[in-house]
């Protein structure tokens, strides 16, 4: 896990429907000279030429819709890996059934589409992308990211001096249910409670009386001395799974005390150890206080 620049040579590839094209303008914003749909083939000449013309960072799409095309895409990214070019490739995925979600909604042809609708062509499109999906260094996989998630990605991993796995530390409240982008969920509600504490009931885990109380319960502080061990030893390998994104979520009732502290505090901890981007979200912190 290197601290390093941002790749100046950026290869997008991986599943239609899975995000590629939202992908595109967030690398145009980060100041990428961008292709898309670009043949195989053409990679080497066109990095040259966009070079030439006083564009260094330079981001090409390669996907299905090349067709025939795309079946040079393996010999491509070895030739310019000889020349001394390799590109960094990430690689876009999402689940079978978000996939065919999206092509309902736009009403899109999938580019292998046959006769037995866009299930099949999905099949055939993974088959295809096998080896591709193998020598990749980014897998980001879009299933349950929103279009501010993947940005956020995007940015975090290409838009800084420092690379590696973003971790997005969240808080909620069970009652509204639990974040669908969690990867790691860890429930609080063990904690003593501060809402039935008269005083700290109106307050929020951002207030310094109900960040004490919940930070100075015996049962918290036990907890944390297990669970920062735990993420010292499981981040560096989610990222070594070419994980971009890691979303840990903390929930308690309604989430507005326990979980919000403890979701602070982790993310201060965090910083301790991890050179990635590390960024907080509470959900329901500022929805009406549950009186059940």
């Amino acid at each position: 896990m290197a601290t390093k620049g941002s790749p100046d040579f950026v290869v997008v590839t991986g599943l239609s429907g899975s995000g590629k094209s939202q992908a595109v303008k967030v690398f145009e914003d980060l100041d990428y000279y961008t292709l898309d749909n670009l043949p195989p083939a053409l990679m080497k000449t066109t990095l040259d030429v966009c070079r030439r013309g006083g564009h260094p960072r330079v981001a090409f799409v390669i996907d299905a819709r090349s067709g025939a095309l795309f079946a040079e895409a393996s010999a491509a990214l070895d030739a310019l890996a000889a020349d001394g070019d390799r590109p960094h490739i990430l690689f876009f995925d999402a689940s079978d059934d978000v996939l065919l979600q999206r092509y309902s909604e736009t009403r899109h042809r999938h580019p292998l589409e046959s006769a037995g609708g866009v299930q099949p062509s999905i099949d055939e499109e993974r088959r295809v992308l096998v080896a591709l999906r193998a020598r990749a260094d980014k897998v980001i996989d879009t299933t349950h990211l929103t279009v501010k998630d993947l940005r956020d990605t995007l940015h975090s991993l290409y838009g800084g001096s420092v690379t590696g796995m973003l971790v997005h530390v969240t808080s909620f409240g069970y009652k509204y249910g639990v974040p669908p982008a969690a990867d790691l969920v860890f429930d609080v509600r063990f904690m003593e409670n501060p809402f039935y504490i008269p005083a700290l009931r109106p307050k929020t885990g951002r207030d310094a009386e109900v960040i004490d109380f919940v930070l100075g319960h015996p049962a918290t502080a036990e907890f944390l001395t297990y669970l920062m061990p735990f993420l010292r030893f499981a981040l560096p390998r989610y990222e070594d799974e070419k994980k971009a994104r890691l979303g840990m979520a903390f929930g308690c009732t309604g989430g507005r005390h326990r979980s919000v502290v403890i979701a602070n505090e982790v993310a201060k901890r965090l910083k301790d150890f991890w050179p990635g981007e590390i960024t907080v979200e509470h959900r329901d912190v500022e929805r009406p206080e549950v009186t059940t």
